[in-house]
């Protein structure tokens, strides 16, 4: 399985995961020459630009800590292309939003661990 594949599904594990809890999905995986966001939900009047990490191994840290400043900033470049496209929602309230999941090894099986984290970060500029 390539690692676009492995990607494509754990977006849609975080997608499942944020429906079930109430938010609709507007877009997956908008792509600009400046950042990509894997996930663009709607949670109530609040516009969600969502990062979603998975890792293998918790040994090496959450996917959360990959979230790095960098990453944030392409994060919120893309998002900010986003809104300009979209001139209807660009005057919504926003956040970004992280899902980090992981594996974990029970008794008998593997477990993931989700973990959300609303607000994960805050835009430098808007």
């Amino acid at each position: 399985m390539t690692t676009r594949l492995i990607g494509e599904h754990w977006e849609t594990v975080a997608e499942s995961f944020l429906r079930n809890r109430g938010l609709r999905p507007l877009r997956r995986n908008f792509q600009s020459r400046l950042g990509e966001v894997d996930l663009i939900m709607q949670d109530g009047p609040v516009l969600v630009f969502v990062e979603v990490r998975f890792r293998r191994a918790s040994s090496r840290g959450s996917g959360a800590e990959t979230v790095d400043r960098r990453k944030q900033r392409r994060i919120e470049q893309a998002a900010a292309l986003f809104l300009a496209g979209h001139p209807r929602l660009a005057a919504r309230p926003c956040r970004f939003d992280v899902v980090s999941m992981g594996k974990h090894f029970g008794r008998e099986q593997q477990d993931v661990t989700i973990e959300w984290i609303k607000n994960a970060f805050q835009a430098m500029t808007r």
